[in-house]
């Protein structure tokens, strides 16, 4: 894990503080201007991208920012596009904001953007997300699911995300959603795999070290499978509801931050 997070990742759980103190994009706005580049907002998760990119470019202005790019890739085309790809190359931050992440994979998935992406993440951009924005960067991403029921079939839907952040799966909005049923299917399904949830106005900070600090007014929530004892997962069938044996969860507010490693909460 130490090895496969390279870059800087800032993943917000969606609803940030955008009026008030706006301590979490305060802090990404710090960590941008620290690469003393550009900072590039991505709105091709959003149908609503002029609206959306004219909001954030001005609030990154107001937090210092002084070059706030807007970059809408909404088709393929675009992604090929050598120039697009080089705006991205040359970022010092990456912005994802909210809406549909199957907008954002279908659209990258195996062009000069994202060849692109990767490589500034690589070189040390800091890349952030809010909401479907965060769910995007990992292997797998959580694309749907009914999350207000007791966890069965349909409880989750995966897909592959840009693989920006390995061995997790993060799930956005969390408790606002009650999406807690959700991020224990997918968990059940690799128990290798970390599941980490983060509520509204809420995010998670990984660093060198392996480990990711939690920002914002509420909480983080981890579902580490690894010693899981058993699970009918491969054996449900229509709405049989699933069994999951000896998981463990941590429930982690801001000031803490968690080893990805050693798995375990780091206390202030």
């Amino acid at each position: 894990m130490a090895e496969k997070n390279r870059g800087s990742l800032l993943l917000i759980g969606g609803a940030e503080d955008k009026e008030g103190e706006r301590k979490i994009l305060k802090r990404f706005a710090s960590l941008v201007k620290e690469r003393g580049s550009y900072l590039l907002v991505l709105t091709s998760a959003t149908s609503r991208a002029e609206e959306v990119g004219r909001e954030y470019r001005g609030i990154f202005q107001e937090l210092g920012i002084d070059r706030v790019k807007i970059l809408d890739i909404d088709s393929r085309t675009k992604a090929m596009s050598s120039t697009n790809a080089t705006l991205l190359e040359e970022a010092g931050g990456i912005f994802f904001t909210g809406g549909d992440q199957l907008r954002i994979t279908s659209f990258f998935g195996g062009t000069r953007v994202y060849d692109a992406l990767k490589k500034a993440y690589e070189g040390g951009a800091v890349v952030a997300g809010t909401s479907a924005g965060a769910s995007v960067v990992s292997e797998i991403m959580i694309v749907g699911g009914e999350g207000d029921d007791s966890p069965h079939l349909n409880s989750v839907r995966l897909a592959a995300g840009l693989g920006l952040l390995e061995e997790v799966v993060v799930d956005q909005h969390f408790a606002q959603r009650g999406r807690m049923n959700r991020l224990l299917f997918a968990v059940a399904y690799n128990p290798h795999i970390l599941g980490i949830g983060i509520d509204e106005d809420t995010a998670i900070e990984f660093q060198a070290e392996a480990s990711f600090l939690v920002h914002g007014s509420r909480t983080v929530t981890v579902i580490d499978g690894r010693e899981i004892t058993y699970s009918n997962i491969s054996e449900l069938e229509g709405n049989q509801a699933l069994a999951l044996l000896n998981v463990k969860i941590h429930v982690i507010p801001a000031g803490y931050a968690y080893n990805l490693v050693k798995r375990e909460v780091i206390i202030p």
